[in-house]
């Protein structure tokens, strides 16, 4: 099973307080995640503060764009994968510079780039970026995967959907991988239909172990029906971490962590459907031995990939000691 963690490109006031890390941070923490043999970094994409963080920091947070940030760590690392969880490409209106973008950066770092595209978390985002514009951000989603196929396969591409509109395009050069991995961002299932009929891979966030077992055979039943095979499907869902000495303290300093309050703020939205269980024991929380554990118990649900793991710490020198404690505790184990 892989294993990466999360790039903080765009998680100040929400996992983590403001100020957190600064973009030579980033850079940095991607060599470390790299010297330690994790898989790839996935940053997230926000452009603008949502109104729950503005109520509680006086401070704007810094949002570094994900796509130029990673055609700078690509030329600072050799063989770290960089992956986007997730592009929320509703945001980005003109797919085609997007997919310039893309196909660019897949060049410079020789084939390292993997991209989680999502609807985005918050709406209001999308409201403040394009206010009046009422769209359905899932149907707009399926038309970026459908227009990203055509401008990547096509000597000319053209395409007059709802919401994308180009004409006679070229578009090259080609992403530099022959097939670009593409996950699917979202825990409901209309995101694994779209993993089936797009995607190279799905990526949920924070799903109990249960839950995410009966998805992986909703997942591999749909594949099948589409004549996919479901072992070519990743299977790569994303975890809040904290390893401490005692599961008592792991879980206070989870509690006590910016992390928490996030995915309290979720509750409403992605982790809507998650009941009563608690996030404790969602997520990788606990003793070495009980996050091995839980780790195991997720690949046997069917994870591929632990991706984009998120450490819930409130500074960069903990989150750097959190990195190194599972890549040397926990990775060799799974």
């Amino acid at each position: 099973m892989k294993v990466s963690v999360g790039l903080p490109t765009g998680m100040e006031g929400m996992m983590y307080p403001v100020p957190f890390a600064g973009v030579h941070d980033l850079v940095d923490m991607a060599k470390r995640a790299e010297a330690l043999g994790y898989d790839s970094v996935w940053g997230n994409d926000h452009m603008t503060t949502q109104q729950y963080v503005r109520e509680e920091f006086s401070q704007a947070p810094n949002f570094w764009e994900i796509l130029s940030t990673y055609a700078y760590i690509a030329a600072e690392t050799t063989s770290l994968r960089l992956g986007t969880g997730m592009l929320v490409l509703p945001m980005r209106r003109d797919i085609v510079v997007a997919a310039k973008q893309i196909a660019t950066i897949d060049h410079l770092s020789r084939g390292r780039l993997e991209i989680g595209i999502g609807i985005g978390a918050y709406r209001e985002e999308f409201e403040a970026l394009h206010p009046g514009w009422k769209v359905h951000r899932g149907r707009m989603v399926e038309e970026a995967f459908q227009a990203l196929d055509l401008l990547y396969n096509q000597r000319s591409a053209s395409f007059d959907g709802e919401f994308y509109k180009f004409n006679d395009i070229e578009m090259y050069p080609k992403t530099f991988q022959p097939v670009l991995p593409t996950y699917v961002g979202g825990n409901n299932v209309n995101a694994l239909q779209r993993t089936v009929d797009y995607a190279t891979g799905w990526l949920p966030a924070c799903l109990a172990v249960e839950k995410l077992r009966e998805n992986v055979q909703k997942l591999h039943a749909l594949a099948e029906q589409k004549n996919r095979d479901p072992k070519q499907i990743e299977v790569a869902p994303q975890y809040v971490v904290y390893v401490g000495r005692t599961r008592e303290q792991a879980i206070a300093r989870f509690q006590e962590s910016q992390m928490h309050k996030h995915l309290v703020s979720l509750s409403q939205s992605t982790l809507k459907d998650q009941g009563e269980v608690r996030h404790e024991d969602i997520n990788l929380i606990g003793t070495p031995e009980q996050v091995i554990e839980k780790a195991q118990a997720l690949k046997a649900a069917g994870a591929t990939h632990l991706l984009g793991l998120y450490f819930a710490v409130n500074t960069l020198p903990e989150l750097y000691d959190q990195m190194e404690i599972f890549a040397k505790e926990v990775v060799p184990h799974i």
